[in-house]
């Protein structure tokens, strides 16, 4: 019989959920305003200017490059997050995350240094690609083994509320940066963003450095013990749940053709919006997400994870083409409206219940290498779809109803996922991801 875990110290819980937040900000911030610059800024100044293009779509796939370094940065930042724990994972992913992203700031541009501009551009991604990985894994397990058992929902959302916060303060910072004329934000503009990863940095540091570890961690510290290789014992007893994960995590692409290629098709000639606009859709969209995330969160606590993250799923690949419509007629109101709706409102349902969600599968001992190594491999094609975006809109970069379908199908996955799933939110926290004798005895599937 599972010992029960232990309580986690009076006010831990929030002060886990306020690290997670405040961590998770700090860290998207520096991830996003890369997708803002690669959308915006580094055709001009990182690709050839004469193909635009071309250099549009070589800016974008420098974009998915961090998405498909996050699986491996996932195998090694989940396996030492089972072996060491949550907390140093947490205070290592933000250091590199504020180091690369500050480099980005100080690269020399193609007009420079030639060709191996863009190198150095995919070199940073990389690394920035290496923290994410292990970023929302840690901070997911943090916030979701200090929770109480009945609030594990509302408490773990509050990293990817972080998430949309430090997206949104991406978007605000990256506002004035683009109204600035066009000589100084080519030249010196753009990199000011970048520059600030260094507060980034030192902000997060001091905070997660005061964070305990976690009941649950210490607990299978000082009984069972950690497991020697994570992910060998995550591959024998969860191997449907990480399959799970991964369908799951394509979810993120609406995200992905929601900051970045509908950005770009917006402000492209075809349409003709205004740059700044355009950064105020997804600045009030991510307003609205700060508030609709720990309401989902909260619901899915009383009626389960699995009705919760459906709406989300569904209603993501519906409202996704209205946007997208809404953009092609040039009308910035139904644009404001339908991003707000499609963004704020109905993809927060999926995007705050899938920490407790993709979380509850797995058990302590293989909890962050789960996580980590599931939603990164999914992640990275959800990156990608930006990259898939660019071609299928055509030559013009206008064809958007096509760009809608490809949205639209990669929302099924994560629905077969979801109705495949055991349902978990009234599971004790110590009996989650723990197989039944009768479950044990019958082979993993994955089927609905």
């Amino acid at each position: 019989m599972s010992v029960p875990a232990p309580s986690a110290p009076p006010g831990q819980p929030k002060k886990a959920a306020a690290a997670a937040w405040i961590g998770s900000a700090l860290e998207y911030y520096d991830f996003f305003i890369y997708g803002s610059a690669a959308a915006l800024i580094f055709p001009e100044v990182f690709f050839d200017e004469s193909d635009p293009a071309t250099a549009t779509l070589l800016s974008l796939a420098t974009f998915g490059v961090a998405y498909a370094a996050r699986p491996i940065g996932a195998l090694f930042l989940g396996h030492f997050g089972d072996r060491v724990g949550r907390k140093k994972i947490m205070v290592f992913t933000l250091m590199l995350m504020g180091i690369s992203t500050f480099l980005i700031g100080c690269l020399p541009t193609r007009a420079q240094v030639g060709t191996l501009a863009p190198v150095l551009l995919v070199l940073c991604r990389v690394l920035q690609g290496i923290s994410a990985a292990g970023e929302q894994a840690s901070a997911n397990s943090m916030t979701l083994e200090h929770a109480p058992p009945n609030r594990r929902g509302f408490f773990t959302s509050f990293t990817l509320s972080g998430t949309q916060g430090g997206q949104l303060l991406a978007t605000l910072v990256f506002i004035p940066v683009a109204a600035l004329p066009e000589e100084h934000l080519m030249s010196w503009g753009w990199r000011v963003p970048f520059w600030l990863s260094v507060a980034v940095a030192v902000v997060g540091y001091v905070i997660r450095r005061k964070l305990d570890e976690t009941p649950a961690f210490e607990q299978q510290t000082a009984t069972e013990g950690v497991a020697k290789l994570p992910l060998a014992v995550l591959l024998r007893e969860h191997r449907a749940d990480v399959l799970r994960v991964i369908a799951g995590a394509l979810i993120a692409s609406v995200s992905t053709i929601f900051t970045v290629w509908a950005l770009s098709y917006a402000t492209s000639d075809s349409v003709g919006m205004s740059r700044s606009s355009m950064l105020w859709v997804g600045a009030l969209a991510n307003v609205v997400a700060l508030a609709a995330i720990p309401l989902w969160a909260t619901l899915s606590d009383r009626i389960g994870r699995r009705p919760v993250y459906l709406v989300g799923a569904v209603g993501s690949a519906i409202t996704m083409f209205l946007y997208l419509w809404a953009i092609s007629t040039g009308s910035y109101p139904l644009t404001l409206l339908l991003g707000i709706v499609a963004f704020g409102v109905v993809y927060s349902a999926a995007n705050g219940v899938w920490p407790s969600f993709y979380g509850e599968m797995f058990s302590t001992r293989v909890r962050l290498s789960g996580m980590a190594i599931g939603t990164q491999i999914g992640f990275a094609v959800a990156g990608f779809a930006v990259t898939f975006a660019a071609q299928i809109a055509g030559p013009d970069g206008d064809d958007w109803s096509s760009v809608a379908l490809f949205t639209a199908a990669l929302c099924i996955p994560p629905v077969i996922a979801a109705l495949s799933a055991r349902e978990t939110h009234k599971v004790p926290t110590e009996h989650l991801g723990v197989r039944t004798p009768r479950e044990a005895a019958q082979p993993e599937t994955v089927t609905a």
